[in-house]
């Protein structure tokens, strides 16, 4: 299958943060369900922010050598988008004409420019949809991964 849903990095970091153990088992059901059926996408900004925080922000820090395991996998198993110039010109745009703050604007630039409909995140309002993206929290009540896979 093609990527339909672009994962911010906080559905990557709750997998391996120990202390909310209701977001880690939603983030484990949502990046299985992706993974499986081929539909989830990163961006190389996404796995950046993921390796910082899961290597020196969260409580139980994986090691580096972990953290660059864990990279060099989903580098491996999912689609990775590269953040180009093309894409930092559009996320410009996004901050200007949609007030987005940048690193959130370059997440969506990924997803619009390469035409997948859905961003997973808890940093934007669930349900928005802009430009033609939308905007789902995973971690909501309600959410099932299941029910996104068909939907997209």
């Amino acid at each position: 299958m093609t990527a339909r849903a672009l994962v911010d990095s906080n559905v990557l970091i709750y997998c391996y943060d120990l202390t909310d153990v209701a977001k880690q088992q939603r983030s484990l059901e949502t990046l299985e369900a992706l993974s499986s059926t081929a539909t989830g996408a990163l961006s190389a900004q996404v796995l950046a922010e993921f390796f910082v925080n899961v290597t020196f922000k969260i409580p139980e820090p994986l090691t580096v050598e972990e953290g660059m395991e864990r990279v060099t996998h989903y580098v491996r198993s999912w689609t990775v988008f590269d953040v180009t110039t093309r894409v930092v010109q559009e996320a410009t745009r996004g901050v200007r004409q949609h007030r987005l703050h940048y690193w959130d604007a370059q997440i969506w630039a990924v997803a619009r420019l390469h035409r997948i409909p859905v961003i997973l995140s808890e940093d934007f309002s669930d349900g928005a949809v802009l430009e033609g993206v939308r905007f789902l929290n995973p971690f909501r009540a309600g959410f099932r991964a299941a029910d996104l896979i068909k939907s997209i």
